[in-house]
């Protein structure tokens, strides 16, 4: 399908790479996106995701999602809705692999522990910090620091939920050197990796959920998008063993979510009278999402979610400990930099080794924090099951 080819990311077009580079060396029949995507699966950071957070804190069960996991679900969503509108998959394919590389250990309890411990260096978030580690701190290239990404794919990264009026340092730090417009709206690639998150977040969440009995089905059927699907698959296929129904209930509310994109894209297009990237990105609103009646209905799973899972009685006391473990790796590695490897060490001052502390934690997996604060503090408290 092309329906909206005309609006799709170039490579022939690209606006290219900070640092220039030439074909020299083996290098394969890939555009700049293909090789964009590339460099974010060999990364360092990419594989550490295997160990990072999703919901639940350094799971030990085999089916509970992490960051890694929960990128690969959104790369498959993200591009099959790219493909049916004629956008480019590889751009997308590339910001949706890469939009949780910033994440530090044990997810957003982490992310909050670490911007409280820097916040008289600037604080930290993890959306600036993923432009941080694809601009600077990711190091396989002989002539420049960072995976040297396109310019499309780091306009995606910095806005794919939008427009940044007041950008955090390290997001600003990358934008003085390459300007990404912050303050227009991205590409429909990269509207379309943000709709993808949230589609595999909403959805995968529910899964994990249940699987660990935080949420229990009937309470979720409350909600009227579960009940609408729970009720259709009943009528489809009679009442089915409850793993069963489960999955079926999670594929379904996915094809759903992305057929109404898939539709409510291609009316927003045709309706703001986009006949360019140009006029995407200047277009005032997104122009990729749900339509207001489903837009209503996944907020309503969205508040369930954070109600039932999110702030479960049972993961307070688990968020609450992780957060402890990066505030005290914070404090001791402020307090003595020599317990941190050399090449974390800063001789330009406080807050830039304030920030080369929380670029330290930040790319530790949860396991690595853990046993960093069992080495340098003392025990670390967590529940088996979460």
């Amino acid at each position: 399908m092309t329906v909206l080819a005309h609006l799709a990311a170039k490579p022939s077009q690209s606006r290219g790479r900070f640092h220039p580079e030439t074909d020299d060396g083996p290098r394969g029949p890939r555009d700049i996106f293909q090789r964009d995507r590339d460099r974010i699966i060999h990364s360092v950071a990419f594989r550490r995701l295997r160990h990072k957070t999703q919901v639940f804190v350094a799971p030990d069960g085999d089916h509970y999602r992490v960051r890694l996991t929960h990128s690969l679900e959104v790369a498959q969503i993200g591009r099959t809705i790219a493909r049916a509108l004629g956008l480019n998959e590889d751009l997308t394919e590339t910001l949706c692999l890469a939009h949780d590389l910033g994440h530090p250990p044990f997810g957003h309890a982490g992310e909050d522990a670490l911007q409280e411990a820097t916040a008289d260096a600037g604080g930290f978030d993890h959306n600036g910090h993923t432009i941080r580690i694809v601009t600077r701190l990711e190091t396989p290239y002989a002539g420049f620091d960072g995976l040297n990404l396109s310019w499309e794919a780091l306009e995606g990264l910095a806005k794919h939920n939008g427009p940044v009026g007041e950008p955090g340092w390290a997001l600003a730090e990358a934008n003085a050197d390459f300007d990404l417009e912050l303050d227009s709206w991205p590409s429909l690639e990269a509207q379309v990796a943000a709709i993808a998150d949230d589609i595999a977040y909403d959805n995968h969440d529910v899964d994990d959920g249940l699987r660990a009995g935080l949420i229990d089905i009937q309470s979720l059927r409350e909600v009227s998008l579960v009940r609408r699907h729970w009720q259709a698959i009943v009528d489809r296929t009679g009442e089915l063993h409850p793993d069963k129904m489960q999955r079926a209930l999670v594929r379904d509310l996915i094809g759903t979510m992305v057929g109404n994109v898939i539709a409510e894209t291609i009316r927003r297009t045709e309706e703001a009278g986009a006949g360019s990237i140009a006029e995407v990105r200047s277009a005032g609103r997104p122009l990729v999402g749900f339509s207001e009646e489903l837009a209503t209905e996944e907020q309503a799973l969205k508040q369930y979610l954070y109600d039932h899972l999110y702030d479960a009685r049972e993961l307070r006391s688990v968020r609450a400990e992780a957060q402890r473990v990066v505030s005290d790796l914070a404090r001791v590695y402020r307090d003595r930099p020599s317990l941190l490897p050399e090449e974390w060490r800063s001789s330009e001052g406080n807050i830039s080794q304030v920030r080369l502390v929380s670029d330290f934690i930040a790319g530790m997996t949860d396991r690595f924090a853990i046993a960093q604060h069992q080495q340098l503090v003392g025990p670390v408290e967590l529940p088996d099951r979460f």
